[in-house]
């Protein structure tokens, strides 16, 4: 949820500022408000942490093929320096905070400082920690480990682009049969096996990394494929309708069966939901990626500003959300005051962050490290050295 096209572009701004939405509004239902504040879109608004693992798949897998492809030599160093630079300096400075004034922050226990530096707090994470939000965190750092590590071992095995496409499959599938065991475990209601569920299962890598296959998925076809996806991208507003449409199923789908009061978690969405919308999502990053599609075309207002502070707001909202209510205490927590000055203090933390935190480590990894492929960085610098003045 840390990454950020370049150049940008307005539907994949629009849908990283709905994800944050959504993730905000969830958040503030069960952590401010304790009300459904914002009706389905509050209490499914965890969905934005997928749209979000979505679209860091999409834009991580096609920055690095969109060098393989052109026969550029992907330098590991240089891949893991520049996200590093990207995510970790504003992820110290809100972990930071929260063992520097704990109470300030919420009051609630965290897990040990290794897990948080080593991005291994996601494994068996209690519900009701301190920071427990950074999980997602964690499963996006273990894929950007994991990512071009993987794309390495397959150029030197020669793989082709249809090996790539039965890996992706086989992922997605093992994704489904993992959640399907670990719901028999930690599905039901029954002796309380759901209290098992967000540790094993909801904060677990095992059970949530293929949701970043989708997203893969888009890039493999657009560089794998350039022909096809040429064809496609003259068809997005067939694409943007499709993806609402199957939005739509799936939000309408987890409302009725993710949880079912007196029995638990339900089969089917536990063991196919989280991936079936995952691709729901790809569909719209697909549509945002076609000038033909409404979604690329329109620029709504703030959501540049928005998915530019987005991952500051992400770290920070929660704690924001709990120091503004304290200090608006005894304020209604179902008022609409209280809902603004929540809102905007999110906005202020996360603008403020991304100023003083973000841009400034993003100016670094601009100078220091300005591509994945260093070799093709040298040359286009000898390039631009030796022609002529325009």
């Amino acid at each position: 949820m840390s990454t950020a096209p370049s150049p940008r572009l307005a539907g994949l701004d629009t849908l990283r500022a709905l994800a944050i939405a959504l993730v905000f509004m969830h958040h503030y239902q069960i952590f401010v408000s304790g009300t459904p504040t914002f009706g389905w879109a509050g209490t499914l608004g965890w969905v934005g942490v997928d749209l979000f693992f979505v679209l860091s798949g999409y834009l991580i897998a096609d920055q690095l093929l969109a060098g393989l492809v052109r026969g550029q030599r992907l330098s590991l160093r240089a891949f893991y320096t520049r996200r590093a630079l990207r995510t970790l300096p504003v992820f110290w400075v809100v972990l930071a905070a929260y063992f520097l004034w704990p109470t300030l922050m919420g009051g609630r226990t965290p897990p040990a400082l290794w897990r948080f530096l080593t991005f291994t707090q996601n494994w068996l994470l209690p519900p009701g920690t301190a920071f427990s939000h950074a999980w997602s965190l964690c499963v996006e750092e273990q894929f950007y480990l994991v990512l071009p590590l993987a794309l390495l071992v397959g150029i030197k095995l020669r793989a082709t682009r249809w090996h790539g496409w039965a890996l992706l499959a086989g992922l997605t599938a093992g994704g489904m049969a993992t959640r399907a065991w670990l719901w028999t475990r930690y599905g039901l209601e029954a002796d309380d096996a759901v209290a098992g569920y967000h540790p094993h299962l909801y904060y677990a890598t095992i059970a949530r990394a293929d949701e970043f296959l989708p997203g893969v998925a888009v890039a493999l076809l657009k560089h794998a494929h350039p022909q096809r996806w040429a064809t496609l991208m003259q068809r997005g507003q067939a694409l943007l309708v499709l993806g609402l449409l199957a939005c739509a199923a799936m939000l309408t789908a987890l409302l009725k069966g993710y949880y079912i009061d007196g029995y638990g978690y339900g089969f089917a969405m536990t063991t196919f939901g989280y991936s079936l919308g995952a691709m729901a999502f790809a569909l719209l990053v697909m549509a945002a990626l076609s000038p033909h599609s409404a979604l690329a075309r329109w620029s709504l207002p703030g959501a540049r500003q928005l998915a530019l502070w987005s991952y500051s707001i992400y770290l920070s909202h929660k704690a924001v959300g709990h120091i503004v209510k304290t200090q608006l205490a005894p304020a209604d927590p179902t008022s609409g005051g209280l809902l603004l000055a929540v809102a905007l203090a999110s906005l202020a933390v996360g603008w403020a962050l991304y100023r003083a935190v973000e841009m400034p480590f993003m100016a670094l990894r601009r100078r220091w490290v300005p591509s994945n492929f260093p070799a093709a960085t040298h040359r286009a610098h000898q390039a631009g050295a030796t022609a002529p003045a325009a």
